[in-house]
């Protein structure tokens, strides 16, 4: 066992919060007489699942937890021995072995199944029966394709549901920490004024906004922004893509998408003009926003995101919209994207204590807009998390 040093760790969550979490995990483990788990996330923006049983976050190589029904867990990372740099001691907790083996997940094959040799070993060495995987779609493929076939006379089986029901729920500590990153974000968008002028590039505007983000906690940072003149479409624009210089006169969509203190997501977006905006940029913010209220009220426990996003686009329709085909609203956590997902595919409802961010996005006669915003679903209805004006902003 190590010694944990949460003064290491920024905002490091609970003990507390962590043993809740095991316990319901191991119960539903129990009810299905699965003897471990395995996870495994390499994904900057999607490697919630690790952080869900460690508290590991930020990952840049992949990250294997075995986390058997009857012991403390297991933790394979690229290192050598037992020193992974990436998982360290004393920011473990719940962890029994700390294993670094050489991952190169490219075409070298012996060198991009060390970690899975590694798993089906203790696996085989603990003569576990029932081995349930965690979201397979998370796992590299070497990793998988290694596992399944190294241990297809065991049963395995896809256990991503049982774990996504539990995640999906937050407890008072997590919804804590999701009403910091939602404040952390209405600062930084206050702040965008202090920074953005005519001259400036796209890449500049992103600069100052991770500046900000990091000093006050965050640890992943996704900033778009789109910029255009007055009727023409801005757009989302990943960072590659932020390169156009701004002038007077311009639009600026910026849409805020870093994790806060701790690691919970949350997103946040808004239009600022650089003068005066058209009247088809703001006739299309307010449907935006009509959209985005009509989605919130819909947020009642018992509502399944198929229902919801039939509804809204229903809804969209009459207001003179294409329908949606993207995820038009999802729950948030430790992953920038998980369940629930506002589309027909998916069968979860909506409970109370999840945290929904939805961001409708409307086009018409040149103006674009997305309103982005969070809803905490409570006893009470939905609460919008940001406190944010939901206009657009005009800057002279």
């Amino acid at each position: 066992m190590y010694t944990f040093e949460p003064d290491k760790m920024r905002f490091p969550i609970s003990d507390g919060e962590l043993e809740r979490r095991w316990a319901l995990v191991r119960a539903v483990m129990k009810e299905e007489n699965v003897d471990i788990l395995v996870i495994q996330n390499d994904h900057q923006y999607r490697s919630g699942m690790v952080r869900y049983f460690t508290d590991i976050g930020s990952l840049s190589n992949p990250v294997t937890v075995l986390f058997p029904i009857d012991d403390e867990m297991t933790v394979i990372a690229n290192g050598g021995g037992y020193n992974p740099g990436q998982t360290p001691a004393y920011g473990c907790r719940g962890v029994k072995t700390r294993l670094g083996v050489p991952i190169f997940p490219t075409y070298v094959e012996e060198l991009n199944t060390r970690d899975a040799q590694a798993v089906v070993e203790i696996i085989r060495k603990r003569g576990d029966k029932k081995v349930g995987l965690v979201r397979i779609s998370s796992m590299l493929g070497s990793f998988y394709k290694y596992v399944t076939e190294n241990l297809k006379d065991l049963e395995l089986v896809e256990f991503t549901d049982q774990i996504d029901k539990i995640k999906a729920v937050k407890s008072p500590e997590e919804i804590k920490y999701v009403r910091k990153s939602a404040k952390m974000q209405d600062y930084v968008a206050a702040a965008v004024p202090t920074f953005l002028r005519p001259g400036k590039y796209e890449y500049e505007i992103r600069h100052e906004i991770r500046h900000l983000l990091s000093d006050l906690g965050s640890e992943e940072q996704l900033i778009m922004i789109g910029s255009a003149p007055m009727g023409e479409r801005a757009g989302h624009n990943g960072h590659f893509f932020q390169n156009r210089r701004i002038e007077k006169g311009d639009q600026v969509f910026i849409m805020l998408e870093p994790n806060g203190p701790g690691g919970f997501w949350t997103e946040l977006s808004r239009t600022w003009v650089l003068g005066e905006p058209s009247q088809d940029l703001l006739d299309v913010w307010a449907d935006g926003v009509i959209a985005q209220a009509y989605t919130a009220s819909l947020l009642v426990p018992g509502n399944t995101g198929a229902y919801i996003y039939e509804k809204y686009n229903e809804f969209v329709v009459k207001m003179g919209y294409e329908k949606e085909t993207r995820i038009h609203a999802h729950g948030q956590g430790y992953d920038l994207m998980e369940r629930p997902g506002v589309r027909g595919e998916d069968p979860m409802p909506i409970q109370l204590n999840m945290n929904i961010a939805i961001h409708p996005t409307f086009a018409k006669n040149g103006a674009y807009i997305s309103s982005t915003d969070n809803f905490l679903v409570t006893e009470k209805g939905p609460e919008r998390l940001h406190q944010f004006p939901q206009e657009i902003i005009v800057l002279d």
